[in-house]
């Protein structure tokens, strides 16, 4: 219906174009629809929530605590986990500390390193090729450092780089507390990518029998190279890369897989503290230049 005529005289006339059902007046964005919208991705949260479960966990330990407990005391995870093993570990017992450290990382604080199940791995090949010279990229809390210095042979030594210097700080007293001195294991603290070429003029470092990446997945590459380019790697040395599945080192794996230089094996493990979450450590063998 519509009304027309002039402004004294109004007629009411039908019109067909207008007859449109329009929804009644305050039935727009009915809130009657938002629990009938919320029923009907329940199922599909509750899915998410099951499957993904081990990676939320990993999410709420490793980010969300941690950001509250960095604010709260103004310290790193690594600092307070250094402050429960001053307490709690034997000085001068490496196997003491990692344990302590284990136990922290378990049930107190999710701290990053490379853990029990992949430090066998670690452990096994130290032992078994008894290296001369092992680098380490990426030395975080200093546990793998106390894992290879203790399996290596007299008259070795460990050469750790870590870029942080509070993170430096800390590992710097974990390796001491443990009784290993500078001639066992030497820290370098700075990025890698600018220390590596520096290590055989700087740092006495000939090359690496053993080298193992655990400081960030997406430079693993470029540091690879960097030792290839400076000839740091003899031929049979290992390479020993951390993280590759999660969260993954694509183009590593792939360079290492095409390039012809590698002989190339994967441990399929979980990540540390947390096994449900499929990771892996690649084991490189360096068959040499090519």
């Amino acid at each position: 219906m519509l009304f027309c005529g002039s402004s004294s005289h109004w007629q009411l006339i039908s019109c067909p174009y207008l007859s449109y059902p329009f929804p009644p007046a305050g039935s727009w964005g009915n809130k009657n629809m938002s629990p009938a919208i919320a029923l009907a991705f329940l199922p599909l949260v509750v899915t998410l929530l099951a499957r993904y479960r081990h990676y939320f966990r990993l999410l709420v330990r490793a980010v969300l605590l941690r950001g509250i407990r960095d604010c709260l005391t103004g310290l790193q995870p690594e600092e307070r986990a250094f402050s429960y093993v001053l307490t709690n570990a034997l000085p001068g017992d490496p196997g003491h500390i990692l344990a302590t450290f284990d136990h922290w990382s378990s049930h107190c604080e999710y701290l990053a390193h490379l853990g029990p199940l992949k430090g066998q791995i670690l452990t096994r090949l130290v032992t078994q090729q008894a290296p001369e010279c092992v680098l380490e990229l990426g030395t975080r809390c200093g546990y793998a450092t106390l894992l290879i210095a203790q399996a290596l042979p007299p008259g070795s030594r460990v050469v750790t780089i870590e870029m942080d210097p509070q993170t430096a700080t800390v590992a710097e007293k974990v390796i001491r507390l443990a009784g290993l001195d500078e001639c066992k294991v030497e820290l370098i603290v700075g990025r890698s990518e600018e220390v590596i070429p520096c290590l055989k003029a700087q740092y006495r470092l000939r090359q690496a029998d053993l080298v193992l990446l655990g400081h960030r997945p997406r430079c693993y590459l470029r540091d690879l190279q960097l030792l290839e380019a400076h000839a740091l790697l003899p031929a049979g040395a290992t390479v020993l890369a951390d993280h590759v599945l999660f969260p993954g080192a694509p183009r590593f794996l792939q360079y290492a897989k095409a390039c012809g230089r590698y002989r190339c094996r994967l441990h399929h493990t979980g990540l540390q503290y947390f096994p449900a979450i499929r990771d892996g450590v690649a084991q490189l063998t360096y068959l040499g230049p090519g």
